[in-house]
């Protein structure tokens, strides 16, 4: 667990306290000014909840059956066996991180006083966050509206001492004994409370959050990428010039651009070709137009940053107490505007990756590598080199194409025809979630490929921010050869790509890349 303590107050969460919960195991609190928020809207549900008139979640039914009018004395029972009957998902466990960001997240919506809760319940989701419980949620069972129903459930399923939990060194552990472990005492739920714990977008948005940071890396990866394949296929750097850029001024467009100027700064390699001698009118458009690609990526990156504040600074919940002490039904928890972005992204990945497996394409092709070894064999024809390495990464790009086909635009009903359109938007979180991978092997395979294409320019040198990016992987992988066992030698450079080292390799020569 982590040592720093994230406070969670009336406003919104940042994406940094997310990822600090969610990823470094920082410990939550909530503020004494929301727990006062919190006790002081208790009040109304608890006025709400003495009349007569039913009032949707605090004495009535819930979806379809909201008809139903709860007397006093079942009040527990309603709200416990919503939790119960909820928490019905199927299939593997979502990863821990995905977890921690949901909980978190409802937390926050606790947190403002919105949802009628009692200060109680806010502190049970504090103490497990910090005592690093997890909750067992499974990969099946959200619909994306009423929000993410089902893996709220499994998670609030925990706090009223049922289901399972994984312990933070990953132990299975009844949630019960688990609670007692750490001090903890399981939530009792009252009138509203079983409802306010799993109407949210929290497990959709967890994951974009999640997202977003590691497409800030994996583009910035595929600049460094896309930098050295132009460099190891003699390609011209003329074209990322700044003026050019400015013609179009898409900003994500101008920042991959001037990313791949700074990367082949003072390239041996890229000097060789750029006199007028050079033959080459202009490139392919897989290396002309990579800040073109990766920029539109960027800018869809910054559009779901958007949309992912806004969510942040929402309270959602149904029915929810309003600034006069309304308690109203809404329809904010449903995930369209969220998992629209999920699936914009997931578009984009898809290309960038797609773009990327081009270029390494061209490393292989004695027609178009100018002058390299046929699929920088050592020997062709006794040696493949990498051939395969590119049958790899044509598998992921059409996995990456299908993953890219939006969850959004399908809905089917549910709760009797209650629930009639829903946004899938967990779905398109979860899709995202493995595309994200994928692209981070496909970007793997080119920077490998472009390393051994480089290497075998010798004497020729390369830049010196890809030649630090050549260094970092032959600490993993040795260089031109006689083929070698290359599965192991992929996944070391798959695992340099996600931890940060091959970016930082090429910032340790260009400072901060944007």
């Amino acid at each position: 667990m982590g040592t720093e303590t994230v406070s969670v107050g009336i406003g919104p969460v940042s994406i940094d306290d997310v990822l600090r919960v969610a990823r470094d195991g920082a410990a939550v609190k909530v503020s004494d000014e929301s727990l006062a928020m919190i006790a002081k809207s208790r009040i109304r549900i608890e006025e709400l909840a003495a009349q007569t008139r039913p009032v949707y979640g605090v004495s009535t039914g819930f979806g379809a059956l909201a008809t139903r009018h709860i007397p006093l004395e079942m009040r527990t029972q309603l709200q416990r066996s919503i939790i119960r009957s909820h928490a019905a998902g199927s299939g593997p466990e979502v990863e821990r991180e995905v977890v921690r960001a949901t909980m978190l997240l409802r937390l926050s919506t606790l947190a403002t006083g919105r949802t009628g809760v009692r200060p109680e319940v806010a502190q049970a989701y504090a103490g497990m966050l910090s005592a690093g419980l997890t909750p067992v949620v499974h990969e099946y069972g959200s619909l994306g509206c009423s929000g993410d129903l089902a893996p709220l459930a499994h998670i609030a399923l925990a706090v009223i001492g049922e289901g399972p939990v994984r312990t933070a060194d990953g132990e299975l552990l009844p949630s019960a004994d688990a609670l007692a472990r750490h001090g903890l005492t399981p939530v009792v739920l009252a009138e509203k409370e079983g409802l306010a714990l799993i109407n949210g977008t929290d497990g959709m948005l967890g994951m974009l959050i999640l997202a977003l940071r590691d497409l800030e890396a994996l583009l910035k990866l595929a600049d460094i990428a896309a930098a050295m394949s132009v460099e190891g296929l003699l390609g011209s750097d003329r074209v990322f010039a700044a003026d050019l850029q400015a013609l179009r001024p898409h900003p994500g467009q101008a920042a991959a651009a001037a990313n791949m100027v700074r990367l082949l700064a003072g390239s041996p390699i890229v000097a060789s070709h750029s006199g007028p001698d050079c033959e080459l009118v202009q490139d392919a458009y897989s290396l002309r137009c990579a800040p073109q690609v990766a920029g539109a990526a960027r800018d869809t990156v910054e559009h779901a940053r958007t949309v992912a504040a806004r969510e942040l600074a929402s309270a959602v919940d149904n029915p929810v107490i309003t600034d006069d002490g309304r308690v109203e039904s809404n329809g904010n928890f449903h995930g369209a505007p969220v998992a629209y972005v999920l699936d914009f992204l997931a578009i984009a990945v898809a290309d960038v990756a797609s773009i990327s497996e081009r270029r390494t394409d061209r490393f292989l092709d004695v027609a178009r590598s100018r002058g390299l070894n046929p699929f920088l064999a050592d020997d062709p024809g006794v040696d493949s080199g990498h051939m395969i390495a590119q049958y790899t990464q044509a598998a992921i790009v059409s996995e990456l194409k299908r993953l890219a086909n939006p969850a959004s635009v399908d809905s089917i009903p549910s709760s009797a025809m209650q629930e009639d359109h829903v946004s899938m938007g967990w779905s398109a979180a979860r899709k995202l979630r493995k595309a994200i991978d994928g692209l981070t092997r496909v970007l793997a395979i080119e920077v490998l490929t472009a390393a051994r294409g480089l290497d075998m320019r010798a004497p020729l040198t390369p830049a010196p921010a890809t030649a630090a990016v050549i260094a970092a992987i032959r600490a993993h992988v040795d260089g031109p050869g006689t083929d070698r066992y290359l599965a192991p030698e992929i996944e070391a450079v798959v695992q340099a790509a996600a931890s940060g080292t091959l970016v930082a390799a090429a910032e340790s020569v260009t400072g901060p890349l944007s």
